[in-house]
């Protein structure tokens, strides 16, 4: 049984395959296109997924997209129609797109994939967000919750998922939103809307949340756990590129300039540290709700809205559910993985599951294909052994060396998890400073996140129960307070709040990474070390050894590590097979 599941043409757009409900493939396009959240249908990351498993288009016997076209398109002629003619300009770009392609969705798969019609399904937006994190979860029954922008028309659902079943039990609506609350204050401070909400929640431990009086001026909470926006302060829902309207800006005051948006200044630290803590309250509201309504002690995340780490901690602790579950690709992406596991499932009423405990779904480059590259482009490189290749790079990172490190096959979802990753020493106080200004070309204010041995892990952050296996925190999310006696031991990795987005790294999951970063432990006497992703600013994370060489030239990162074989800027010459 091999079913394809697919997401497109709004943003993050990906491909994930199951074969007999085993992820064999998940894989967003921009990491083959090389655009930045590539939104166009995803020939390469289909492609990637059919030459994964061995199969042609024709072997399919499903395809699934991750949302209903009609009844999206309904959301938006509605909503268009009803605010006409401030939507004019939006209403005619719109329609040019919809009725040219996003509504010929099931011809585009037909033609490109050559299979029957008969074999495209589609899945509601929210229902593929709550199956792609409650499939993957080691949980027989559980309570669900989705949260983000918008998908056809909810923009929130809660959903209860047992065995193989999901049951839907209630949805808000457009243009009630609590992610398009977020990005409007996203767009205000000088960010772009889907990609600048990270920084937001990075830039808000700079201030403190002294405007969230003004905050429920447009927002409100109400007692059954849904909210309230008063859309006379914006404008997402009539314009496709403004998302606050004037009276807004009477409240807040004039938006931050996208040239100045990467300097911390005052105001701008405290209205995301004030947004910040709004959502979080808005969040706990409906997670206690649902808590109350299904009496459940496990809990699954996702939408977009389920990548603001920071809130899923508070959640966490907060929230009334003894356990929680979030896949690495919570966002749009993550569509592609829960249509294709709701048909599997809920459809075809399938009992099998499979726990997603990595996130290491895509491609891998064998070291011929590596030594292939380096040797066509002239580069000079030494080859190691493994056990000397994690010696040899964990001792550069101990020496202050900023590596630059690709192993096996890619991550699915935003997050480097040790296999597209710079890494760097944590102890180094000026190393945040060295890899935003020299390696990355970033803000100033981005946090860098830390690896850590799964066993170590309670040595540093605030765990609730160290001795259970957090799910999400193999994925990073969630951001964790830092312990008082570590916070000066590891600056690198402690924000300015004394927190930290730790990723824990268990042996039987990554067993190169885990021995990279003991080998660390055992020269330096700490076990985690700074884990950002391999990419520079504004660029998809690196998928192949001329993507990562390429990022490594044009930055600041001293050693580039591609399996087995190690680049260095200085090295001259080629010495192969050194050290095996």
């Amino acid at each position: 049984m091999n079913i394809l599941g697919i997401s497109c043409y709004y943003h993050d757009a990906a491909a994930v395959l199951l074969c007999d409900g085993q992820i064999v493939a998940a894989i967003e396009e921009e990491r083959l296109s090389r655009l930045k959240h590539d939104s166009s249908f995803p020939k390469l990351a289909i492609d990637f997924c059919l030459r994964q498993a061995g199969i042609l288009g024709k072997d399919l016997d499903y395809v699934v997209f991750y949302e209903k076209p009609f009844r999206k398109f309904h959301r938006i002629l509605i909503s268009y129609l009803s605010t006409y003619p401030k939507s004019y300009k939006a209403f005619c770009e719109a329609m040019v797109v919809w009725l040219t392609q996003k509504l010929w969705i099931k011809q585009e798969i037909a033609s490109y994939l050559k299979v029957e019609t008969e074999k495209i399904l589609f899945c509601e937006h929210h229902l593929s967000h709550a199956a792609s994190c409650y499939y993957p979860s080691p949980f027989g029954k559980a309570a669900i919750l989705t949260v983000d922008g918008v998908g056809e028309w909810a923009t929130l659902t809660y959903c209860v998922g047992e065995d193989n079943h999901l049951t839907l039990l209630q949805e808000q609506y457009f243009p009630q939103s609590l992610g398009l609350l977020y990005s409007a204050f996203t767009a205000f401070l000088g960010f772009e809307v889907n990609e600048g909400e990270w920084k937001v929640m990075g830039l808000a431990p700079f201030g403190k949340p002294k405007y969230t009086d003004k905050i429920w001026k447009v927002v409100r909470k109400n007692q059954d756990g849904s909210f309230s926006l008063d859309l006379s302060y914006f404008s997402f829902y009539y314009s496709e590129t403004k998302t606050f309207s004037k009276k807004f800006i009477d409240l807040f005051g004039q938006p931050v300039s996208p040239k100045s948006s990467h300097l911390v200044n005052k105001y701008s630290a405290d209205l995301a540290a004030s947004v910040q803590a709004v959502t979080e309250e808005l969040l706990l509201n409906v997670v206690r709700n649902l808590k109350r309504r299904t009496k459940l002690n496990n809990l699954c995340l996702s939408g977009g809205v389920a990548l603001n780490s920071v809130a899923n901690y508070q959640i966490l602790k907060r929230g009334g559910f003894k356990n929680i579950y979030i896949q690495p690709a919570a966002g749009d992406s993550g569509g592609a993985l829960g249509a294709a596991l709701y048909v599997y499932h809920h459809v075809l009423h399938k009992k099998k599951r499979q726990t997603m405990k990595t996130a290491y779904w895509g491609e891998e480059y064998s070291d011929f294909d590596i030594e292939s590259f380096l040797k066509k482009e002239d580069i000079a490189y030494t080859r190691f052994s493994y056990d000397n290749l994690v010696s040899n790079v964990a001792q550069k990172i101990a020496q202050g060396k900023v590596v630059g490190w690709m192993q096996g096959r890619f991550e699915w979802g935003p997050r480097s998890l040790g296999n597209r990753s710079i890494l760097a020493d944590a102890r180094n106080p000026a190393m945040k400073e060295i890899i935003n200004s020299k390696v990355k070309f970033r803000e100033s204010f981005r946090p860098f996140a830390p690896s850590v041995l799964e066993d170590k892990a309670y040595l540093f952050f605030d765990l609730p129960d160290p001795a259970k296996d957090h799910y999400p925190l193999r994925f990073m999310q969630y951001v964790l307070p830092v312990k008082k006696e570590w916070r000066k031991k590891v600056p690198a990795i402690t924000h300015i709040d004394n927190t930290a987005r730790p990723q824990l790294v268990y042996k039987e999951d990554n067993l190169l990474y885990y021995k990279l970063i003991s080998a660390f432990y055992k020269k330096t006497g700490v076990p985690l070390i700074l884990n950002t992703s391999f990419n520079l600013k504004g660029q998809p994370i690196v998928a192949s050894p001329k993507d990562a060489y390429s990022t490594f030239e044009r930055s600041g990162i001293d050693l580039l590590v591609l399996g087995h074989c190690v680049v260095e800027k200085k090295q001259l010459e080629y010495n192969i097979d050194f050290a095996i």
